[in-house]
């Protein structure tokens, strides 16, 4: 699914990760970009409902660009704000963007099954990781073209 901007604003990208370091590396991948991105990051996934208004009136709640959500968060699991995403009518075509420890198959069935855009396993290298980060960015530039954002 290809990101169309069709206006000057800076493309929204909210990152969901429990891990302050590799929310980090997301933030930078990011950043290498021609683009400006505006970047909401946030903890768990109680904060990223919110974020979203997907868990009550929120008049700050923003409709990002594009999502990176990792599946194993506190509060809220990765799997239900996917599962929460993908069931309103506001948020369902943005694209997500799993990036996610687990290497269980039925985690990877579970996100197609929910019309994640694509299902990524963070490697434990930290090099490695920001390599696929760069991958990813690469990969959504190409295929979504200038006016993505990214």
């Amino acid at each position: 699914m290809a990101v169309r901007k069709t206006d000057d604003t800076p493309f929204e990208v909210l990152v969901v990760e429990s891990n302050p370091g590799e929310a980090g590396q997301v933030r930078d991948a990011l950043a290498e970009s021609q683009y400006e991105c505006q970047i909401t990051e946030v903890g768990d996934g109680e904060k990223a409902l919110s974020s979203l208004g997907l868990n009550g009136y929120n008049p700050e709640a923003r409709r990002p660009d594009l999502i990176f959500l990792d599946l194993n968060l506190p509060r809220v699991d990765g799997r239900e704000v996917l599962s929460q995403i993908r069931s309103d009518p506001d948020l369902q075509l943005v694209p997500v963007i799993v990036l996610t420890a687990s290497e269980a198959e039925k985690d990877a069935l579970y996100s197609d099954g929910l019309h994640a855009n694509s299902y990524v396993t963070k490697p434990p290298n930290p090099e490695e990781f920001s390599d696929i980060l760069r991958a990813v960015r690469a990969y959504w530039q190409a295929t979504s073209g200038p006016s993505s954002g990214l």
